[in-house]
C-alpha cells in the first residue's frame, strides 16, 4: 500500500512528498525496501521528501533530521 500510495503522489511529478508513518505497518525487511525506494526516487527525481517516524532505523537512514522535542525543533 505505501508503494500505491507514492506512486499516486508522483503523478504529478511535486518537488516535495510528506510522509506520516510510512513504515508503521511494516517488519524490518519491507521498512528497508521502503527507505531505499524513496532514496531512489529522491536522487533520480530530485523530490524531498519529509517523513515523520518514531523508527529510528528510518531516522537514521536519513541525510537531514530534525527532532521535536517539547514542542521545539532541533536540528
Amino acid at each position: 500500500m505505501q508503494r500505491v500510495a507514492i506512486a499516486r503522489a508522483l503523478a504529478n511529478n511535486p518537488p516535495i512528498i510528506l510522509m506520516d508513518e510510512p513504515t508503521g505497518n511494516l517488519d524490518s525487511k519491507k521498512t528497508l525496501e521502503l527507505v531505499e525506494l524513496v532514496r531512489g526516487i529522491n536522487r533520480e527525481r530530485e523530490v524531498t521528501f519529509v517523513i515523520v517516524t518514531h523508527n529510528r532505523l528510518v531516522a537514521d537512514m536519513t541525510e537531514k533530521k530534525y527532532r521535536l522535542e517539547d514542542g521545539r525543533m532541533i536540528g
